[in-house]
């Protein structure tokens, strides 16, 4: 799928490198589309760390996850992330990520994960973060 509009790493707050492994690749030789899952993840995991979470009354559950595969990485290749707050509701966001080859600068996929502000002790959802409105603040 080509994007709408052009996005480029300079549109995100929030950058993370990573390398690819020979673990990523596929029967095709190439990093597996599975794989950015777990790039994302990784990522999402650091930009989160910001806002203090734990796993009681302050915490984050993943309710979607969608990927846009745009172009294939071969190995060993170095990505940047960029991520961004791309959307608030009242319990719930959504963190956009483009992954870019850190050489070419090209586009490879782009990611909305839609996460919901939960409070374990309590076992429900609860209101978004004081903290994630600043960070949707920085982008808009």
């Amino acid at each position: 799928m080509k994007p709408n509009k052009k996005i480029s790493l300079e549109d995100f707050s929030f950058k993370h490198e990573i390398n690819t492994r020979w673990r990523d690749l596929d029967a095709f030789n190439h990093v597996n589309n599975a794989t950015f899952l777990s790039y994302i993840e990784d990522a999402r995991t650091l930009f989160f760390q910001r806002w203090e979470t734990n796993f009681e009354e302050k915490s984050l559950i993943v309710a979607s996850v969608k990927i846009d595969y745009i172009n294939q990485v071969k190995h060993p290749s170095t990505l940047i992330l960029g991520q961004k707050v791309s959307r608030l509701g009242t319990k719930s966001f959504d963190v956009q990520t483009a992954i870019f080859s850190k050489k070419s600068n090209q586009l490879i996929c782009i990611s909305t994960v839609t996460s919901v502000c939960y409070n374990f002790i309590l076992k429900k959802t609860i209101p978004i973060f004081d903290e994630i409105k600043e960070d949707y603040n920085l982008t808009t």
